[in-house]
């Protein structure tokens, strides 16, 4: 009689991932990994219960471990809860009972007898499913010359990673630029990577079209932006070509893209990631960056409106970046900050190949730093789309609310037939106070700010600062706003700005009046102290982002902007590179509005 023995199938096992380091702390213990750490403390006893888990938990004999255990015991409670917040804590993964335990795995084993690789043990969620993409999927290496250090560099990265590797010379290929392919059962990826004198690069993954148009773009900006020393080629070489080549290893396996690993505040969610390196000192960071050419589906998805003003300005870093954006980042440099905050938006030496020359970037003031960077950020903006004609915004509210300022100041400003209140109306706002007593006494400016309602029970109000004396220029500062003390401050503001810019040396007119606009972007959010009054430039904020709706609404009856006859005109062509910059704005959530003259 014969007896047939079935082989039951391998249980997964838990296991400590391969990266995770361990500190043992007074009462406790201290845990860290690629994607998680913790700090568990409290007990004498969490020392002892560690060396009672560690090496069945590196080793993969957790189960056996915990087979040992009477369940419902003080120790089972304690390991459980133990496993738990590490499992809480992505310290812990999940692989097949066949796979090599710990370091002694082969680094580059991704498939065969349901093998995982340690460093995808340590990077995915589903090691095993991660290994299986990897198994049938091979790399390809393309470059002018397949035998050059930073091809080479890749080619190791991906080998180690476990693929098949071959290479392939393109001639046409730029000689500091590769490119890297995968084939395999799921869509065919790509990465470009570079070396343009002493800074390099690698895209992120994409289509075969989407990396070269990718990479072109870059080596443009970078060829613009000031090089840095030349370093040791090799280390070079070899940091960008692993950098792409893990860039591809994750799109292949499924894993997250490494420029989402960290938790760099830099980075903006949705848009993809442009890994800049130095090679003196040699270092390496990611940046948010979207090409010219948006030819993949991943790429043409633009991002919503920004809902806060820090948020805002981390688009307005990324757009200014030095190396990679479009405008040079509005900075407080060297100009004075009292009495009132100024930024410029300046440019550095870099000039677009495709489009016009930067211009001589505006200078602005506001109540405080982080407003006048994004007021001249805007305005900057608008001088590279064409000047009059086109309102930036950081979302529609704000641009509409530059726009309708503006649009009101002009039309109210060529009225022959009006009268200015008493300025009794506005003299008793401490923020009008505060500006009026800047410009006048501290600054010892001789001047007048007059303020005129734009018509009887009408809840718009235009203010004026002229020079007086013999060599007073007509308009120092202007601004429209719902209350005569609101239009005050913002005209004696915009006044201040202007001449503490002339006498930092840079050219400065009186600024467009842009005032309160930016009010509910700078209010979201924000919790203000009960004592924060309009005397606070919180409080002032607050109070004007609760008149801002309604405000708009009387701009727009007061300039025929929400008559039907005005929507649905075509705009004119922009050059290509406006066009370029009006779509990257779009693209990071900003508004462009075309506001032809005849629509005022």
């Amino acid at each position: 009689m014969s007896t047939a023995t079935a082989t039951a199938p391998a249980v997964p096992v838990r296991r400590l991932r391969p990266d995770v380091a361990v500190t043992v702390v007074r009462d406790g213990l201290h845990l860290r990994g690629r994607r998680g750490s913790v700090t568990l403390e409290g007990s004498k006893a969490l020392p002892t219960l560690w060396r009672l888990l560690e090496k069945p938990l590196r080793d993969g004999r957790l189960e056996d471990l915990l087979d040992g255990i009477e369940p419902d015991s003080a120790l089972r409670t304690a390991v459980d809860t133990l496993l738990g917040r590490l499992d809480e804590y992505d310290l812990l993964v999940t692989v097949p009972a066949t796979s090599p335990a710990g370091p002694a795995g082969s680094a580059g084993s991704v498939g065969g007898s349901g093998s995982v690789a340690p460093w995808l043990e340590a990077a995915a969620e589903d090691p095993a499913a991660a290994a299986a993409a990897l198994a049938t999927t091979r790399a390809q290496v393309v470059a002018a010359s397949p035998d050059g250090p930073l091809a080479r560099a890749a080619g190791r990265a991906l080998a180690a990673g476990g693929l098949p590797v071959s290479y392939a010379a393109d001639p046409a290929l730029p000689a500091g630029r590769i490119l890297l392919y995968t084939r395999g059962a799921g869509p065919d990826r790509g990465v470009a990577a570079g070396l343009c004198g002493g800074a390099g690069y690698a895209t992120a993954p994409g289509s075969a079209a989407q990396i070269r148009a990718d990479a072109t773009a870059l080596e443009t900006r970078l060829a613009q932006a000031a090089a840095a020393p030349a370093g040791p080629p090799h280390l070079h070489a070899t940091l960008i070509g692993g950098a792409a080549a893990h860039r591809l290893l994750c799109a292949a396996a499924g894993l997250p893209d490494p420029a989402d690993e960290g938790e760099d505040g830099r980075l903006l969610p949705g848009l993809p990631a442009v890994l800049l390196a130095d090679a003196r000192p040699l270092r390496a960071e990611y940046r948010s960056w979207l090409g010219p050419e948006r030819i993949d589906a991943d790429r043409r998805d633009d991002l919503a409106p920004a809902g806060t003003l820090a948020e805002a300005l981390r688009r307005v870093t990324a757009l200014g970046d030095r190396r990679c954006g479009l405008l040079p980042e509005p900075l407080p440099g060297s100009l004075p900050q009292l009495p009132v905050p100024l930024a410029a938006c300046t440019p550095s030496g870099a000039r677009p190949a495709d489009g016009p020359p930067l211009l001589e970037g505006p200078v602005g003031g506001a109540p405080r730093l982080d407003l006048a960077r994004l007021e001249v950020f805007c305005r900057a903006a608008e001088q590279r789309l064409g000047g009059t004609g086109y309102t930036v915004g950081a979302d529609p509210g704000h641009a509409a609310g530059r726009a309708l300022r503006a649009a009101a100041a002009d039309r109210l400003g060529r009225a022959t037939d009006r009268t200015a209140g008493d300025p009794g109306e506005w003299a008793g706002h401490p923020q009008a106070r505060h500006w009026w007593t800047t410009l006048t006494a501290r600054l010892g400016v001789s001047a007048r700010l007059e303020v005129f309602r734009a018509a009887p029970g009408a809840e718009v109000h235009h203010a004026v600062v002229h020079g007086t004396g013999p060599a007073a220029r007509p308009v120092l500062g202007e601004a429209v706003e719902a209350t005569p003390g609101d239009a005050a401050a913002f005209a004696a503001l915009a006044a201040v700005s202007a001449l503490c810019a002339r006498d930092a040396g840079l050219p400065a007119g009186s600024p467009p009046p842009s005032g309160g606009a930016v009010a509910p972007l700078a209010a979201a959010g924000v919790r203000t102290a009960a004592w924060e009054d309009p005397g606070w430039t919180g409080g002032w904020l607050v109070d004007l982002a609760g008149r801002e709706a309604a405000f708009q609404t009387s701009l727009r009856r007061l300039t025929g902007a929400d008559r039907p006859a005005t929507a649905g005109r075509p705009q004119p062509a922009l050059p290509a590179g406006a066009r370029e910059l009006a779509d990257r704005l779009r693209a990071f959530g900003f508004t462009v509005l075309h506001t032809p003259e005849e629509e005022r």
